[in-house]
């Protein structure tokens, strides 16, 4: 029996022969158009880019509004918070200045007490001012100075409460005081006073403080500070208002200058004597040899 092996080299080309395609000129064609029309829509058109640049440009703009509106509420806040603090330092130099007030009927020209009310309002007097006190430095022993609050124009047609000092000794003002004064507060809308008049019974609150009473210091003075966050805005966004008491009183002639014992008038003691020293005599009703009784003090 005879078997015939089917040759490797025959199959082979049979099934070369039988996996080949053909293709038609059309069908070729056909794909190529296929092929380019995939191509071209993996990429962009110019509308597709115009429309993402411009969604961009909405975003970066909205990113900006955001920033621009957080810097403006930084600004604001840092305004009127240093707007505030200048209010408080305003008023302790108030408060210390006033509370340490002096004045002395023989120098009523140099101790005057001023207050005027209105658009262009201002407090003067004299203290006698501590160490720590806002330029202090500058004058150095000259502790007894002139001190003056008053609202003057400012920068953008603004008003500014402002402070100068000047010691009592010197008799020109210091130009530097003079042209460029501590500000204190910016965009004063209003500084309002009242005075307690002792004089009156019972005591009362008067507006102004009048030429014929500068040789006398009030029993407390009443000041309303109102204030604005910015120059345009013409509403009052803080208003502080404080009572200070004044302890010291005018120093009356005859304390500031005594007469002193010894002088013609006075009973018991010749001229140039002191009571109770040799040459002296004592008052009438008054045993010179009986110990005088000056109470806990004298024990």
């Amino acid at each position: 029996m005879n078997t015939t092996l089917p040759s490797h080299g025959s199959e082979a080309a049979r099934l070369v022969r039988s996996s080949r395609v053909s293709v038609s000129p059309k069908s070729l064609k056909a794909g190529l158009r296929t092929l380019k029309a995939m191509g071209h829509s993996a990429a962009f058109t110019l509308i597709e880019i115009m429309i993402a640049i411009g969604i961009f440009s909405l975003v970066l703009a909205a990113i900006y509004s955001s920033w621009s509106a957080i810097l403006r509420a930084s600004k604001t806040g840092l305004d009127v918070a240093a707007s505030v603090q200048r209010m408080r330092i305003a008023v302790r130099m108030l408060e210390d200045s006033l509370s340490s007030a002096q004045s002395f009927t023989a120098n009523l020209p140099y101790y005057y007490f001023m207050a005027e009310n209105g658009n262009q309002a201002a407090l003067s007097f004299v203290a006698r001012l501590s160490r720590s006190f806002p330029r202090s430095g500058k004058f150095g022993d000259l502790d007894v100075r002139r001190v003056t609050f008053s609202i003057e124009a400012g920068p953008d047609s603004t008003r500014e409460l402002v402070m100068r000092q000047m010691p009592l000794v010197m008799e020109d003002p210091d130009p530097d005081e003079k042209q460029n004064p501590i500000v204190l507060v910016k965009n004063v809308k209003s500084f309002e006073m009242q005075f307690l008049d002792g004089n009156k019974n019972p005591p009362e609150w008067v507006d102004e403080w009048t030429a014929d009473k500068t040789n006398q210091l009030p029993k407390m003075v009443m000041f309303t500070l109102t204030v604005a966050d910015n120059p345009h805005n013409q509403q009052a966004v803080e208003q502080i208002s404080r009572i200070i008491s004044i302890p010291a009183v005018t120093v009356q002639r005859m304390w500031q200058v005594p007469q002193f014992a010894g002088q013609p008038g006075q009973p018991g003691v010749p001229p140039g004597a002191l009571p109770g020293q040799p040459g002296s005599q004592p008052p009438p009703g008054v045993n010179p040899n009986q110990p005088i009784n000056s109470g806990r003090f004298g024990r």
